[in-house]
């Protein structure tokens, strides 16, 4: 999109239809999904994770098409609509990328558009993205990750602190934060001798301030990318436009993110994922979306491993691999953290819904991305299963019966009182070596043994 148009697209933020958050969120977002769901008389099996139905993928697509075209966008800074047309949005979908260079020279990799059962590879884009990370810990975590061969391309956590002082949003301990964040992973992707990785970072910008910040051929390259959010539920802010408006001359990649939540105001997993895929064709135009990330929330459980973010994440992958290919990198984010085996098992079960419905994997958010508490291995282990599911030519019914036998293993967590979010890094990992504890390790390779024996081939 050139300058002129998206600053057209901006000024729509300005003079557009002016409604209160509230009217918003009853008016246009509840009643509009629950007219849609009624309409293509929409519903889900909860013993079907990864669905096989052609006519639900056409459905949901003419669904949320109507619904972007029927609502719009809401900026929440200005209080307005944000309105599109549908040959806009037309020319969006035509326009959305199926081929996209990452990083550069000899560690290059090209994302492309995945389809449904797909035996080419997905992305590894491995990290412990946007974890809240205390400096002591940052460099460690991201050396684990950067030193993992499975590895594509790299994201991180997010610094809570930088030289003893707390990072406040806005502030200046915001940009030193980020470009601190861009040093620590340059320096571990050029000690394991891959440079040239290509990354989704700046994710201790809490602000656009943090964003521009980050924004130099020494720090986020154009071969990089950042991240434009949606929030929920299709509202965007003057902050993401900006950040979207900040690559139009310099050339880094949109990544926009979309984070509905099941079981809020779009409804049960149907609901929500008319609302995650209108999330993506509005993304097309509002934040000039290079790739999109899929990161659906439970009200509840909040992890992208519960039950109906599972099958939002399948079905939307499998909608735009049928009506309109495009880029799509699902978010894994386990409710459970390091030195638990419940979290192998989610980071297994997710790996999987994605691989085969058409998706790339992007994560890990151990402990809901609430705490530190991610490390390299379990990156790994997402490498190693969404390669050997895609490789071997996994069908979505035999995923399905696996995935089944995994949510058995772990979905006891969602109930625990203190949640099961494991240890902090420093106890999972050595941190003069930076490998597994003993521990850890083990656990790690009695999972992927009972994997191997459900049915994933693995290479040896």
């Amino acid at each position: 999109m050139d300058t002129k148009k998206y600053l057209e697209l901006c000024e729509r933020a300005e003079t557009g239809e002016k409604v209160s958050k509230d009217d918003w969120d009853m008016d246009y977002i509840i009643d509009t999904v629950m007219e849609l769901v009624d309409e293509y008389d929409f519903d889900w099996d909860k013993q079907v994770l990864v669905p096989q139905d052609d006519k639900l993928l056409d459905d949901m697509f003419a669904a949320a098409k109507k619904m972007i075209l029927t609502t719009g966008v809401y900026n929440m800074s200005t209080g307005r609509i944000i309105r599109f047309t549908e040959e806009e949005i037309d020319e969006g979908i035509r326009n959305m990328k199926t081929e996209l260079v990452m990083g550069e020279g000899k560690d290059a990799y090209t994302l492309t558009a995945r389809k449904i059962e797909d035996t080419k590879e997905p992305a590894i884009w491995a990290g412990n993205p946007g974890c809240p990370t205390p400096e002591r810990l940052f460099y460690p975590i991201v050396k684990s990750v950067a030193q993992e061969p499975v590895i594509d391309l790299m994201t991180c956590g997010s610094l809570v602190d930088v030289d003893g002082y707390a990072v406040k949003s806005g502030h200046p301990t915001e940009v030193i934060a980020v470009r601190r964040e861009m040093e620590y992973l340059h320096k571990a992707l050029a000690e394991v001798g891959r440079p040239g990785i290509g990354l989704l970072a700046a994710e201790s910008a809490v602000t656009e301030i943090g964003d521009l910040a980050a924004v130099s051929e020494k720090r986020l390259r154009p071969c990089d990318s950042h991240l434009v959010a949606m929030f929920n539920e299709l509202i965007i802010d003057n902050g993401n436009m900006v950040r979207a408006a900040s690559s139009l001359d310099y050339g880094m990649r949109n990544a926009s993110l979309a984070c509905s939540m099941v079981g809020g105001l779009g409804g049960d997993a149907p609901g929500s994922t008319i609302v995650m895929i209108a999330s993506i064709l509005a993304a097309n135009l509002i934040c000039m979306a290079d790739y999109h990330l899929c990161h659906p929330i439970h009200i509840r459980d909040v992890a992208t491993t519960a039950r109906g973010c599972l099958w939002l994440q399948s079905v939307l992958c499998q909608t735009f691999a049928k009506c309109a290919p495009a880029i799509i990198v699902c978010d894994l984010w386990p409710s459970s953290g390091s030195l638990t085996k419940e979290m192998l098992y989610e980071v297994a079960a997710n790996s999987i819904v994605v691989t085969v419905s058409g998706g790339h994997l992007e994560g890990l958010g151990a402990a809901n991305g609430n705490a530190p508490h991610g490390t390299g291995l379990e990156c790994r282990l997402m490498g190693e299963v969404g390669k050997a599911v895609a490789r071997q030519g996994m069908t979505r019914a035999e995923a399905n019966e696996i995935v089944l036998k995994l949510v058995e293993k772990y979905e006891h967590i969602f109930s625990m009182e203190d949640g099961n979010k494991g240890q902090p890094f420093d106890v999972a990992y050595d941190m003069e070596t930076i490998q597994p504890t003993p521990e850890w390790q083990q656990m790690y390779e009695e999972v992927k043994t009972e994997l191997a024996e459900m049915g994933i081939r693995f290479e040896d």
